[in-house]
């Protein structure tokens, strides 16, 4: 089992649910990433999503689009942030570690030399934005042979034809996005979420993360009772950048403590 799986299936076992944070590579500085993944982890994140910047974030809202602007300042790259994960890993070897971006700077590199690269810095798991289900076999199969898992995004507008295609290709977990448009757009409605969750369930046998418009532990504790696991970025990009270079480890930790002790105590 990937340490994905292994994370989440423990995590079930115990009755939990997943809190899987988002934050951008190199922002607000490229030295502060790895201190603000630990942190992260101090808060009670079971998996962390790292955001590679890129300079057309096409799904991404402006909070998390200007922490790619203050990543890209600082000629943040995907080798870069790979360097970023080998340097987490040195002290963290059981925390999950998904990256999170775009096709091009995946496809800079080859999909075969990405996948090797990635799995020797220590990444868990691949979640590109614009590789479509229908055309995304190739990198599967790349990040599959590799060890890796490929994540999948299914949304309200999915068809049951995707979801079967993303139940096919996807490993690790498939993340559900909560409303349609960017990233920190719009209002999340819970019951619309619950409402299809037994549409994904028959197709996928994955955990499933549900992410965008969930910013405070009320809406993080609804959002538990129907998913396996809790994404949150653009709340915490927010804070990273309204906090500063000095506070924001302390800010973050803080913040996702909270969140996880909502999580913990909505179990039964």
């Amino acid at each position: 089992m990937s340490r994905i799986a292994t994370t989440l299936s423990a995590l079930k076992a115990a009755g939990r649910k997943a809190l899987i944070p988002y934050i951008t590579a190199g922002d607000p500085h490229p030295t502060l990433t790895v201190d603000l993944m630990h942190a992260l982890v101090a808060g009670g994140a079971d998996v962390i999503e790292l955001g590679v910047p890129f300079s057309d974030p096409m799904a991404d809202g402006p909070v998390i689009q200007r922490a790619a602007e203050r990543a890209l300042v600082h000629k943040v790259r995907m080798v870069d942030v790979l360097t970023l994960v080998q340097a987490f890993r040195a002290t963290n070897t059981s925390t999950p570690v998904v990256l999170m971006g775009y096709a091009n700077p995946i496809e800079r590199l080859g999909l075969p030399s990405f996948a090797r690269q990635a799995k020797a810095a220590g990444v868990d798991g691949v979640l590109v934005v614009d590789y479509p289900p229908e055309e995304a076999a190739p990198f599967s199969q790349a990040m599959k042979a590799e060890g890796l898992d490929p994540i999948f995004l299914l949304a309200p507008t999915s068809s049951d034809e995707r979801i079967r295609q993303v139940a096919q290709l996807a490993s690790g977990y498939v993340y559900y996005v909560s409303l349609r448009g960017v990233t920190g757009a719009g209002h999340l409605d819970v019951a619309a979420v619950a409402e299809v969750f037994p549409r994904l369930r028959a197709h996928l046998s994955l955990p499933i993360g549900v992410g965008f418009g969930i910013r405070d532990a009320a809406s993080a504790q609804a959002v538990a009772k129907v998913a396996d696991a809790v994404v949150i970025g653009s709340a915490l990009v927010q804070l990273v950048e309204r906090a500063g270079p000095d506070n924001a480890a302390l800010v973050l930790r803080d913040f996702l403590a909270g969140i996880r002790k909502a999580l913990d105590g909505q179990e039964t």
